[in-house]
């Protein structure tokens, strides 16, 4: 697909008057992967709604970098407004190294939670898009620079908490979010109606910590996570490959309570 092409068909659906930003997706995958056909852009499963960026990009099986996707014309594409996206991206710059947010037509290229560019390549007017085809090359080359990164090598002590605690804290805001659905689901289900994960829950809320809440457990569950995939890691004599199913086997014995945990997760 070429960026002329792209423009074409998204155009036809916002002129409908009826899309979302769920609809422009598979069109925006498509562009991306024929920009770069190495890379793969992994759009977010069906009914995994509770808080994933919306496409991770891909190069032989590792991700380099994730892009966030609102309707077009959204009015905070920024993240300024309190009442807007500020909180949501806000989360995302912290805990993503190498980030693009768009709404199909403007794109706003993040590294290491900076602004490093923007760049449109199309513009809304009357009721259409608009191509701005001066700018299909810059486009194209930033997209480029975007997918030649690598895994990053994290040097600082300092650098990789904040990663660390950015990336638990994406992880919080998903498992409050599924608590939350489970709980709208299943308010009046007996407890084995309930998911896996919120049994856990109250189970710790019976056994450990009785006034337990889904965003308290939510926190505690996240950093316990990173804690345990950083445990492993640092056991690990394989660098190049890493995995759940790995990371249980790499936990030191000592931490019965972490291994059994990770058993669950990697099942």
């Amino acid at each position: 697909m070429t960026l002329n092409e792209y423009i074409s068909r998204i155009n036809q659906t916002y002129r409908l008057g009826n899309a979302t930003e769920h609809t422009y997706r598979g069109d925006l995958a498509t562009l991306l992967q024929s920009l770069a056909a190495e890379i793969i852009a992994t759009n977010e499963p069906k009914g995994e709604k509770w808080g994933r960026v919306d496409y991770a990009i891909s190069k032989k099986g590792i991700n380099i970098g994730f892009i966030e996707a609102k309707d077009i014309g959204d009015n905070d594409l920024e993240g300024k407004k309190k009442t807007g996206n500020q909180e949501q991206f806000d989360r995302y710059r912290a805990a993503l190294s190498n980030l693009i947010i768009t709404d199909y037509i403007d794109f706003h290229f993040y590294k290491e939670g900076v602004l490093t560019e923007k760049i449109s390549i199309g513009k809304i007017e009357n009721n259409s898009i608009i191509p701005l085809s001066q700018n299909f090359q810059g486009f194209t080359n930033s997209f480029k620079n975007f997918t030649d990164q690598t895994p990053i090598t994290i040097k600082s002590p300092t650098r990789l908490a904040e990663m660390m605690a950015g990336r638990a804290r994406l992880m919080a805001d998903i498992i409050e979010k599924s608590l939350n659905e489970d709980d709208a689901v299943n308010k009046d289900s007996e407890i084995q109606d309930h998911s896996n994960l919120k049994k856990q829950m109250l189970y710790f809320q019976k056994m450990l910590i009785h006034d337990l809440d889904n965003k308290s457990f939510s926190d505690l569950y996240s950093q316990t996570i990173a804690y345990g995939l950083f445990a492993a890691r640092y056991h690990d004599p394989t660098l190049k490959d890493f995995s759940r199913d790995e990371a249980v086997k790499l936990i030191p014995k000592s931490n019965p309570f972490l291994r059994k945990l990770f058993r669950d997760i990697a099942d």
